[in-house]
């Protein structure tokens, strides 16, 4: 299944998210893939795109980055998906 995660950066402070991941990585536990991710350029909000079979994975992953972020994760379909449901 595809999520698309929206964070907001706290205080719009994307040198701390930018540092934790320069030192730690993405912090994702294992069935978790990331696919890409678009910053808005005044660091208020990335939106990332990713994957997993077990939507319980999102709170491990986000406990790790709570404190610099809040987290929307919104399941998502591609456009060929959503063409084929409605044909």
């Amino acid at each position: 299944m595809l999520y698309m995660v929206i964070e907001r950066y706290k205080n719009r402070n994307g040198a701390a998210v930018y540092a934790r991941y320069r030192t730690s990585g993405r912090m994702m536990p294992e069935g978790l893939k990331y696919i890409d991710s678009w910053v808005e350029p005044n660091m208020d909000r990335c939106f990332q795109l990713m994957e997993c079979d077990d939507e319980s994975l999102f709170p491990v992953w986000i406990k790790n980055w709570g404190d610099l972020m809040d987290f929307e994760v919104i399941p998502v379909i591609t456009s060929q998906a959503a063409r084929e449901m409605v044909a």
